[in-house]
């Protein structure tokens, strides 16, 4: 069984409600957004996997009472 993607358009002037199937262009266009969003995700995840990384590597650092690197001393907020 193959779902059928739906648009719902709602005219807000009358309040009639329509359905349709989505074309093959909107169905291609969402396709295309999704993987736009899965890739902006996995880069905003691995910054900030980077980030936790590079602010462990200065606390460790810090304890150990060895000089940090410009960037580490960056992420350090006084």
């Amino acid at each position: 069984m193959t779902d059928v993607l739906t648009a719902v358009e709602i005219n807000c002037t009358t309040g009639e409600v329509t359905e349709r199937p989505l074309t093959a262009q909107e169905i291609a266009d969402r396709e295309v957004l999704a993987a736009e969003s899965a890739t902006r995700e996995a880069a905003r995840a691995a910054a900030a996997a980077a980030l936790a990384t590079l602010k462990a590597s200065a606390k460790a650092k810090l304890i150990a009472g060895t000089p940090l690197t410009e960037e580490e001393a960056v992420t350090i907020v006084l």
